[in-house]
C-alpha cells in the first residue's frame, strides 16, 4: 500500500479526495497547511506528495523547493486552481513531478497518480541502463539522484535525472521538446517547450566543461536536443 501525503487547506475538499483515494487502496495522511506539511515531512517518508499551492503559511511551491534543498526526492503532485502558465512552470521547475488544475476529473488524477509510479519505475529500472551512468567523466546515479561534473557535485530532481537517461537511452537520435515532455510529464497538455529548455540550461552547467559551447547535450535547431556519446565528442 503506497502512502500519500495530502496538504489542503479546505477541508471538504480534502475530505472527498482522501476517500477516493483511500478507495483505491492508498494511505493517506491529511495537513491543512504548508507549515504542517514540512513538519510532518521532516518525521515521515511518503511515497508521493499532494500538494496545493495555495497555502497558509507556506504555500505548495514553497514547500516543495525547501524539501527538494533539504534532499527529499519524493514525488510531488501539484493541486492548484491557478491556470496561467508561468506558474505551471514555476512549479515544476521548482522540483515537481506533475500539477493537475482544479477542478479535475477523478480518473484523471489517477492517471496522473499512476502516471507518476509508472515513470518512476521506468526511472530506476536497468534495464537499458545500470543504476550508474559514467560519461565523459561524470556520473549520475539513477536511484540516488546524485551527479558529479566538471562543476562538482550536485542533486538531481527526479525530471531531471528522466530528463538525462532518457537522451542517453536515445543517444545520437534528435528528440523533439514535444517527445521529451510527452515521455518525462506524460500527457500532453504542457505548460510550453521552454520547461525542457531551461532543464537543459541546468543539466549543461552541471555535465559540460563549457556549458555554452555544449559537445554531450547538443541543440538541434527549431527541432530539439541530443545526446552524444562521450567517444564521439
Amino acid at each position: 500500500m503506497k502512502k500519500l501525503l495530502l496538504a489542503e487547506d479546505d477541508r471538504n475538499f480534502a475530505d472527498a479526495l482522501t476517500l477516493i483515494l483511500k478507495s483505491q487502496k492508498y494511505e493517506v495522511e491529511h495537513v491543512r497547511d504548508g507549515k504542517q506539511a514540512l513538519e510532518i515531512l521532516e518525521k515521515n517518508n511518503f511515497d508521493l506528495i499532494l500538494l496545493d499551492i495555495m497555502m497558509p503559511f507556506v504555500d505548495g511551491i514553497s514547500v516543495c523547493k525547501q524539501i527538494r534543498a533539504e534532499g527529499n526526492t519524493t514525488p510531488v503532485l501539484f493541486l492548484t486552481a491557478r491556470d496561467q502558465t508561468e506558474h505551471k512552470i514555476e512549479g515544476l521547475v521548482a522540483g515537481g513531478d506533475d500539477y493537475i488544475t482544479k477542478p479535475f476529473d477523478t480518473q484523471e488524477l489517477l492517471a496522473r497518480i499512476h502516471g507518476i509510479f509508472r515513470r518512476n519505475s521506468w526511472l530506476t529500472a536497468e534495464r537499458s541502463l545500470s543504476t550508474e551512468y559514467n560519461f565523459a567523466g561524470c556520473t549520475i546515479n539513477f536511484k540516488t539522484f546524485e551527479a558529479a561534473g566538471p562543476s562538482g557535485i550536485h542533486k538531481l530532481s527526479r525530471k531531471e535525472c528522466m530528463v538525462v537517461k532518457y537522451l542517453v537511452e536515445h543517444s545520437d537520435e534528435v528528440v523533439s521538446r514535444d517527445d521529451l515532455l510527452d515521455a518525462i510529464w506524460g500527457y500532453h497538455n504542457y505548460p510550453t517547450s521552454r520547461t525542457v529548455d531551461n532543464f537543459i540550461l541546468k543539466l549543461r552547467k552541471i555535465f559540460e566543461k563549457n556549458p555554452n559551447k555544449p559537445v554531450l547535450f547538443e541543440t538541434v535547431r527549431g527541432v530539439g536536443y541530443r545526446f552524444v556519446p562521450p567517444q564521439k565528442n
